[in-house]
């Protein structure tokens, strides 16, 4: 089974608007209100792939609610603590140029008897876990450490720590020694302190990245991804399509590598999965979604070059 944590829930209200005023307003053509946070999207693509999962976090009010609604009619596993506070909101909005603006509430607070029902419902579930994943930011009063804390209670057990994650948080999570972590371009660049503009660069970036993480991958977007494992260093450049939606592509990503790892796949198979669900994502208007038969045909596409 895999765990999948996501500590900072929300409800995504997805717009498409013509144009975007400034001070001015804007009617919108479209709108689309789906359960979101980056581990509710990984959480929705393994079960979509077929296999088992189950969800935990944070959720609270009315909006965790119809979060918790949603994913009753996808299916998907979940055991949230219920919290005093509101779970969050955030808002796309989604122009004809491609551009997509983001309003992204804080999350909510979260109190410290709650962190520790998490934390008591966290080792119960690890137990049954191969695999964890934990995806998206911390909410208020969440200690910086809060995922360190997690991976190293996964590593006792012997259970493989996927994370993603950005700032404070992931820089605080890397002395734990996760198995993976995926950081974009510009995070890499806050981690070891060097510019990334290209592909060489990238590289020079994972020879500087921690041994302490078996496996870590910079996110290039729609360029692909850069992967060191077992001293080699891996470019994985993903199949053209047509691009509907990019949001939730790092997510289904996640996902992939989750399920190839559970499926004890060999690692340019798990590489392979894990950029046709990005990509399979990308061509979807609903974040964090994809079509089984669409990741299927895109994986013999996805090319993976060593370095």
């Amino acid at each position: 089974m895999i765990l999948v944590i996501s500590l900072n829930s929300s409800l995504d209200k997805i717009y498409t608007a013509d144009k975007l005023i400034y001070g001015g307003v804007i009617r919108a053509n479209t709108v689309n209100n789906t359960a979101g946070g980056k581990g509710i999207h990984v959480a929705d693509v393994i079960t979509t792939l077929g296999e088992k999962c189950i969800l935990t976090g944070f959720l609270g009010g009315e909006t965790g609610k119809f979060i918790k609604d949603k994913l009753d009619e996808r299916k998907i596993m979940h055991r949230f603590v219920t919290i005093k506070a509101e779970t969050r909101s955030c808002i796309n909005i989604i122009t004809p140029d491609g551009k997509q603006t983001e309003i992204l509430e804080p999350g909510p607070f979260i109190t410290i008897d709650e962190q520790q029902i998490f934390l008591e419902r966290y080792c119960t579930l690890l137990e049954k876990a191969e695999i964890i994943v934990a995806s998206g930011s911390l909410p208020m009063n969440i200690d910086k450490t809060f995922y360190a804390k997690l991976i190293y209670l996964a590593n006792d057990k012997g259970k493989k720590f996927l994370l993603d994650t950005s700032g404070r948080a992931l820089q605080s999570s890397i002395v734990a020694n996760p198995y993976i972590i995926k950081p974009n371009a510009a995070e890499m660049e806050n981690a070891v302190h060097c510019e990334i503009k290209n592909i060489k660069d990238a590289v020079s970036a994972l020879s500087l990245s921690s041994d302490q993480v078996e496996m870590p991958i910079i996110s290039l977007g729609k360029d692909g991804a850069v992967i060191r494992y077992n001293e080699r260093i891996y470019y994985v450049i993903p199949p053209k399509i047509v691009l509907s939606n990019a949001v939730g592509s790092g997510d289904a990503f996640m996902a992939g590598l989750a399920v190839g790892l559970a499926r004890k796949h060999d690692i340019k198979t798990v590489m392979r999965l894990a950029c046709a669900c990005g990509a399979a994502n990308a061509m979807e208007s609903e974040s964090g979604f994809v079509r089984r038969k669409n990741v299927k045909n895109l994986l013999e596409k996805v090319i993976i070059k060593e370095l």
